[in-house]
């Protein structure tokens, strides 16, 4: 996944940065949850719902482009089209839905534990980039390894 810095984006609306605080110190605390778990299916999916914390808090502030009509849009959708700058980001996650699926069905072979930790880590850094683009002070959740 390559990190790209985050430029000024749409204007911030005024009552979304307490809720989107409170949706991203809940995605800090999910991504916490997944890093003491040792079974990889559990670490995945909390990992994935960690992004999709952080996703909403981007949502939250920025707002879907147009308002939902018929069938509800997926949540990375919604936030490809919200913040173009996180589209990758986006498509990442969106990919990843149905092991996340999986892994919360219990299916024995959803996830690996390696594939677990790379969730893991990729989840780490988008909650960085998407504190960095709500302009909202990054509280690091992981331990850093040397």
């Amino acid at each position: 996944m390559t990190v790209h810095p985050m430029p000024p984006g749409p204007p911030i609306r005024k009552a979304a940065p307490t809720h989107a605080r409170h949706l991203l110190r809940d995605a800090r605390r999910l991504l916490a949850e997944a890093a003491e778990s040792t079974h990889a299916n559990v670490r995945y999916a909390t990992a994935h719902l960690a992004a999709l914390r952080a996703a909403a808090a981007v949502l939250r502030v920025r707002g879907p482009v147009a308002p939902a009509r018929g069938r509800p849009r997926p949540a990375w959708v919604q936030l490809a089209e919200a913040e173009p700058l996180l589209a990758e980001w986006a498509a990442f996650f969106a990919a990843g839905a149905p092991t996340r699926a999986a892994a919360e069905a219990g299916l024995p072979a959803a996830t690996t534990p390696a594939e677990a930790e790379d969730l893991l880590h990729h989840t780490e850094t988008f909650i960085t980039l998407v504190e960095d683009t709500l302009h909202i002070p990054t509280q690091q959740s992981l331990p850093l390894t040397g």
